[in-house]
């Protein structure tokens, strides 16, 4: 329950649910949702279903000052994990793209320095990273950037962007644009829900353009691969550090149309940093500002 609460305590600071979800970076729907098993849970209703704006009611209140009690002391036994002395374990999120290109010279660096300290990598869509940041389920996330602005407890360190191409079977004709090959070939759609996939349907829209969906997946490698096969092609993004695409592909630019995504750390800012995970964000960062080829 603990997002519940969160997200309740949102919604009371917010006013609405819709601007709730707009700092939390979640639907008005899912706010409702989460809203209603909070309340389920509970067993009594907390806000009075009347208006546009969200009232408490009597016990809406008296629930509020729990929650919020309740995660004043979760923030307490998070930052008691990471009292002075080395940590036995970091928690890193990060986006598939990124454990195969930075990650591993970062964690060779970071060994190095830390022998005893062990770094769990965990995956994930962005939304979902974000998300376990906040909930104080990882120290730090490799991931990209929502469009929506993050709240005030969470710094954003930007690391580099990475402009997206249409990648096309090298088989078809050289002589066929970006738009007409989006027009007349099945369409490799970046996973609609995720942060990246966003903003290939916000191009699609813009553009005014129509496809004929064949497939719909995050993995990047996977969509390149699709697309040496001949299943269609596909809107992805100039991964950092990513050397060359497989054989078979050919990559358009999108001119004067381009768009891209950016790619940073997320941390909270509500406690001090081990001096390891603080060490392992440094090794991030200068990873991406040394590396040849960043934004």
């Amino acid at each position: 329950m603990l997002r519940e609460l969160k997200t309740f305590v949102a919604v009371v600071q917010e006013g609405t649910f819709a601007a709730a979800g707009q700092k939390i970076g979640l639907t008005q729907a899912a706010v409702s949702a989460q809203i209603q098993r909070l309340e389920e849970h509970l067993g009594s209703e907390l806000f009075d279903r009347g208006g546009r704006n969200a009232r408490l009611n009597a016990q809406g209140m008296h629930v509020l000052l729990q929650a919020q009690e309740v995660l004043r002391l979760f923030d307490d036994m998070a930052g008691a994990r990471q009292t002075p002395g080395a940590p036995g374990r970091v928690v890193l999120g990060a986006i598939a793209s990124s454990q195969t290109t930075v990650l591993p010279s970062v964690l060779e660096r970071f060994h190095a320095r830390h022998p005893a300290v062990q770094v769990r990598v965990v995956p994930g869509v962005s939304f979902n990273l974000l998300n376990q940041v906040d909930a104080g389920e990882l120290d730090l996330a490799l991931m990209i950037r929502p469009a929506f602005a993050l709240q005030a407890d969470l710094r954003w360190t930007r690391l580099s962007q990475e402009g997206y191409c249409l990648l096309a079977p090298a088989a078809l004709p050289a002589e066929l644009g970006w738009q007409e090959l989006l027009a007349t070939q099945p369409f490799i759609r970046y996973e609609r829900t995720s942060f990246g996939g966003r903003l290939v349907d916000r191009f699609l829209r813009q553009a005014g353009i129509a496809v004929r969906e064949r497939v719909e997946i995050d993995e990047l490698g996977a969509m390149a691969q699709m697309v040496a096969r001949g299943l269609g092609v596909a809107l992805v993004p100039q991964v950092f550090g990513q050397a060359k695409w497989p054989e078979g592909v050919r990559a358009l630019d999108l001119g004067a149309q381009g768009f891209f995504r950016e790619i940073g750390l997320l941390q909270r800012t509500s406690r001090l940093p081990h001096p390891a995970v603080a060490d392992l964000a440094a090794l991030i960062v200068q990873a991406h500002a040394g590396a040849t080829g960043g934004d």
